[in-house]
């Protein structure tokens, strides 16, 4: 298979093929199971298999001319391999981790349409050379996100759900008009000529502006954060999927293709976009501090980590946008990794309230364990790949005598030790007030071990994915030589 059908392979098997998953659950339900974590296993074989040439210094490219700029572009270079890769493998586990939380629940054939379909709609924004295209798959991905955050159809969470697509979409339509005016200014909606044409027509503040709120937007930065919490009404998968590996990294994705590897920022959104992350991060990890609702801590802690990869990739330096890459794959394995294991919490417990909870490592100890782990790496604790990921980003701010935003971060760090440990101290340890009947699911108990361990075995093995990390810096007119 060429390189360019691996491109066209990893984003249209799941996005095409995601339409057959209802028919197959209705004839069979564990077929269906099977075919959609098949479906994503395709994704991620697909996009790993691209690998090879990304890191000899191939970029692919799949072109066809269209109508209006409306072109049919795709690109595989080291920054949109690396994220395909992250994003289909960990979605991989979710799906597989589904296989036993979703089973007793009603809706499962529109889960796994939606879920399969959600990732895509993610590999197509991942690969897009075109801001039109882009925007599409952008907009799939707020659809499928709405139906799954109000998946249980309670009022509530139904309520829920309208709140999160509202303020996504909303974003949205900010950032397409932004996307408009950019086109408009280069003279071309691909990413390409946007490129080439930077040197000529320099971008206008209010074009930034415009794409950055629907950025933010999407990944629950301030002020649009509040949409993240609530949609912890989700399934536990649902919101991994959500909160930790692809729907808030779309934002820093976007951020990182178009304002560091297309359109070099001034030195003003230098320092803006930090502290506007900053501000963010510190916002959040005060309300993780006093949250007593176990999902809406890890997704506060969301909230603040975002900050900290928004950091790196703004600071225009190699370290820190290679640490900021490094952050979104230990992000991502660790906070789903949490994520899982408070779904376990909670249908064996029938609560999230960590004030009712505790004791709970006797009767559930290999998710105590892995729960911990991937707060360690979330934490910033050596060995674990959250530790150098976190490292080179304070490193390269600290680089770049950023000493204030420094300093905001270094403490967002230190409140996330706190919320984390309070957490797992309230769940795990201390006097017994619930009755749990145990880790009963032995696929779901395989998969936030199996998320740990990586999350671990990332910083022990670290010298890996930082090579893609660091090819990926390679020629980006927003990194400063």
């Amino acid at each position: 298979m060429t390189n360019q059908n691996l491109i066209l392979s990893a984003v249209f098997i799941p996005l095409c093929l995601a339409f057959a998953l209802p028919f197959i659950g209705k004839l069979r339900q564990n077929a269906r199971n099977v075919f959609a974590l098949l479906l994503a296993l395709a994704a991620f074989a697909c996009s790993t298999a691209l690998l090879p040439a990304v890191l000899k210094g191939d970029i692919i490219n799949v072109f066809k001319a269209l109508q209006l700029g409306f072109n049919f572009s795709f690109i595989a270079d080291p920054l949109a391999v690396f994220m395909a890769i992250v994003s289909s493998f960990i979605s991989a586990v979710i799906i597989l981790y589904s296989f036993g939380y979703i089973s007793h629940y009603k809706n499962q054939n529109e889960y796994y349409l939606m879920v399969v379909l959600f990732l895509g709609a993610m590999m197509g924004l991942v690969f897009s050379a075109n801001l039109i295209f882009l925007y599409i798959f952008w907009e799939i991905t707020a659809i499928t996100s709405w139906r799954l955050i109000g998946f249980f159809r309670e009022k509530q969470h139904v309520l829920r759900a309208d709140k999160a697509f509202m303020v996504t979409v909303f974003g949205a339509l900010l950032m397409l008009v932004g996307f408009i005016r950019l086109g408009q200014e280069m003279g071309s909606y691909d990413l390409f000529v946007i490129k080439d044409a930077i040197s000529i027509h320099p971008v206008s503040n209010v074009t930034i502006a415009l794409i950055l709120a629907g950025i933010f937007s999407k990944s629950a930065t301030l002020p649009f954060q509040t949409w993240l919490p609530d949609a912890g009404v989700a399934p536990s998968p649902v919101t991994a999927l959500l909160h930790a590996a692809v729907l808030v990294k779309i934002g820093v994705y976007v951020f990182a293709r178009i304002f560091v590897a297309t359109i070099p920022l001034t030195q003003f959104w230098h320092a803006a976009v930090p502290m506007a992350a900053g501000i963010s991060a510190l916002v959040a990890a005060g309300a993780a501090l006093v949250e007593t609702d176990l999902k809406r801590i890890i997704a506060y802690s969301t909230i603040s980590q975002i900050g900290f990869i928004f950091l790196g990739l703004s600071m225009g330096s190699e370290l820190g946008f290679a640490g900021g890459l490094l952050y979104i794959l230990m992000h991502g394995l660790a906070k789903a990794g949490l994520f899982l294991c408070a779904g376990i919490v909670e249908q064996n417990t029938r609560t999230k309230d960590i004030t009712k909870l505790g004791g709970l490592i006797t009767a559930m100890p290999v998710t105590a364990i892995s729960f911990l782990f991937c707060a360690f790496s979330v934490m910033g604790i050596p060995p674990f790949g959250g530790f150098f990921a976190k490292y080179m980003v304070i490193a390269a701010t600290l680089g770049g005598r950023h000493f204030i935003i420094a300093a905001i971060f270094i403490i967002g760090a230190f409140l996330t030790i706190l919320y984390l440990f309070r957490a797992f101290n309230m769940v795990f340890l201390g006097q017994v007030k619930t009755s749990a009947p145990g880790e009963k699911e032995p696929v779901m108990v395989f998969s936030v071990a199996l998320l740990a361990v990586l999350s671990l075995a990332g910083g022990i093995f670290i010298r890996y994915p930082n090579e893609i990390a660091q090819l990926s810096c390679a020629g980006l007119p927003g990194i400063f030589k």
